[in-house]
């Protein structure tokens, strides 16, 4: 069992002066599939990242989230935790990007190594034990938690767990529930977070 911990709004904000905009988390996701198989995570990374510039290509937000992201009137934070290696994050962060994009800049949006920062995973934990991503971090603009989104949509979370609990592979039919989903269900998560 991992200790959760607590962070303050003083800690929330060190990370995020430490953490990247989403422009440095693709051009370091290039330099690790550049590295072939000197990167430990070296199977994963070119599926991720096809996802990924696919939906940083042709992915447009449905109306609602629009509006929602044009209309957010106090400025937020958000902080993303994420590794390249992450499936869900290659599914999930382009969306976040581009709502980040459409708030007018009321939204501030950085990414932040899981790996590198343990300390900031366990206080926000999945469940309470795993240290799932991506998760996303709400926080107003004097680095206050609101609330959190991740590390999947509900319905795909309650897949995976489906399939873990029969002891079975569930990185197929993710993916498969994701195709088929559209990035409807994360949508409709991201605009519940922005109703918070």
């Amino acid at each position: 069992m991992i200790k959760q911990m607590t962070l303050t709004a003083t800690d929330y904000q060190k990370y995020f002066d430490q953490a990247i905009d989403y422009d440095q988390y693709r051009q370091n996701f290039e330099v690790e599939i550049g590295l072939g198989d000197q990167s430990p995570f070296a199977q994963y990374l070119p599926q991720n990242w096809s996802r990924q510039s696919r939906l940083d290509r042709k992915f447009k937000l449905n109306e609602d989230l629009l509006v929602a992201s044009s209309k957010i009137e106090k400025p937020l934070h958000w902080l993303v935790i994420t590794e390249h290696w992450c499936g869900d994050a290659s599914q999930i962060n382009p969306i976040i990007n581009k709502v980040a994009l459409e708030s007018k800049e009321k939204i501030s949006l950085k990414f932040i190594y899981r790996d590198e920062h343990k300390e900031l995973m366990d206080a926000h934990l999945t469940d309470g034990r795993s240290r799932s991503i991506p998760i996303l971090i709400q926080l107003d603009e004097d680095f206050n938690l609101l609330t959190t989104f991740g590390p999947r949509p509900d319905e795909a979370q309650h897949l995976v767990k489906s399939f873990l609990a029969k002891g079975e592979s569930y990185n197929i039919p993710l993916h498969t529930w994701y195709a088929k989903d559209k990035q409807q269900s994360t949508q409709a998560d991201l605009l519940q977070l922005l109703s918070f």
